[in-house]
């Protein structure tokens, strides 16, 4: 199955990337707030932990397997890093220092996460950056050897001097490989997610005569140069992100299910999706230079993270429309199965993503339906869930260009 995503240009490719890593990040800004409506700080805390152990060793390990660079040191685990909606270029602006194979460090020049949790006072920062941090970064790097430490050096929350200040690393963890470490184990969520449909999918292989990059088997860098990376690279990394943001809503969806009732999960699990959806084609929206109109909303739709990427989602679209058929993704019981007749919000935000007077009319049922998008006479108000999402500093994120450099052992 050929990917959406080939029908853009190596160019354009070069710049949704970046974009579809940050919509993956900002999952997190849509689906927590409601998490802390319903059950407070620290049990949202829990779900985050389990949502990120669910699913990053899954995804990780696929993104080493699709760009040829799986191996067991802390380089592996910093390219994974890289490419990982968990931290998104720039807004998670993550710099690595490698001091040999098994032993480097990283610290962040800025943290859009902090930007965000800071201003909800300090025992949300210390939620995010002390107990969720540290069995996240581990459940990560298991990924790549179970023996792997991230340690943190320091870590927020600043004290007021530092906040007034700016201070910056805004944190400095380092990376321990050593076979004297107790090997680290998935957390019980892994177990759950990598059942899934969407662990095991079948992208496209990347065709190695194609002009450029086709892997990352080369020297770390500094910064990832997508545009370095040919045509067919970067469709299989744009369709291995969005099914990164699959996999991290199935386990934040089962992180959800159980602490609620079946009504109140798929609320709270709507609403996260409602929420990203309509940021999602805002920001793809703009990063392609695409119209506010109906012909605008069918090209964002057609490449929105909901309906990709191709071998996981059932979908066909017409020149007004998408067409849904039963699929893995609906095994999964993932977002696809949070629309349809009477669920029509996250179809709504998505198109009024584009144009605030689309709006979608759906009919079939809940495995197969088909939503036409029709333009009303007056621009509908922002849904409340996609206001909540664009509380996050990501939201308005604007990426600048930078130099990409290998970084090499000090």
């Amino acid at each position: 199955m050929t990917s959406r995503y080939a029908s853009l240009s190596r160019e354009e490719l070069a710049t949704l990337v970046p974009e579809l890593l940050l919509i993956g990040q900002l999952i997190d800004r849509s689906g927590m707030a409601w998490c802390i409506s319903a059950w407070g700080r620290e049990e949202m805390a829990q779900v985050a932990i389990e949502e990120w152990a669910g699913s990053s060793p899954i995804y990780t390990r696929r993104m080493q397997d699709a760009l040829g660079y799986r191996g067991t040191d802390v380089i592996t685990i910093f390219k994974g890093l890289q490419l990982d909606i968990g931290a998104p270029p720039q807004f998670m602006d993550f710099r690595y220092t490698v001091h040999d194979r098994w032993s480097g460090e990283f610290h962040l020049d800025h943290c859009g996460a902090l930007m965000d949790v800071e201003p909800m006072g300090e025992s949300y920062v210390r939620s995010m950056c002390h107990d969720i941090e540290d069995p996240t970064f581990d459940a990560t790097a298991v990924a790549t050897n179970a023996k792997a430490q991230v340690r943190p050096v320091h870590r927020p929350p600043r004290s007021e001097a530092a906040l007034a200040a700016d201070s910056r690393p805004h944190c400095r963890w380092t990376v321990v490989i050593d076979e004297s470490h107790p090997p680290v184990e998935p957390l019980a969520p892994y177990y759950e997610i990598i059942r899934t449909r969407a662990a095991t999918v079948e992208l496209d292989p990347i065709d190695a005569t194609d002009e450029g990059q086709a892997d990352y088997a080369g020297p770390l860098v500094s910064d990832v140069d997508f545009g370095a990376f040919s045509h067919s690279a970067l469709v299989r990394i744009a369709d291995e992100v969005v099914l990164q943001m699959h996999l991290l809503n199935l386990s934040y969806q089962l992180a959800v299910r159980t602490r609620a009732d079946a009504e109140q999960a798929r609320d709270i699990c709507t609403k996260q999706l409602t929420g990203i959806a309509g940021i999602a084609s805002e920001r793809i929206r703009d990063a392609l230079g695409l119209s506010a109109d109906l012909e605008g909303a069918m090209r964002v739709l057609e490449l929105h993270p909901l309906i990709n990427p191709v071998p996981y989602n059932a979908a066909v679209l017409g020149a007004d429309s998408v067409t849904v058929s039963p699929s893995d993704a609906s095994v999964d019981g993932g977002w696809i199965g949070l629309c349809g007749p009477g669920a029509e919000a996250p179809l709504q935000a998505l198109v009024r993503g584009v144009d605030p007077s689309l709006d979608v009319e759906v009919s079939g049922t809940a495995q197969a339906w088909t939503a036409r998008v029709v333009r009303r006479d007056e621009p509908a108000p922002e849904a409340g869930e996609v206001a909540v999402t664009r509380f996050s500093t990501g939201a308005a994120f604007a990426f600048q260009p930078r130099r990409s450099l290998p970084i090499t052992p000090v």
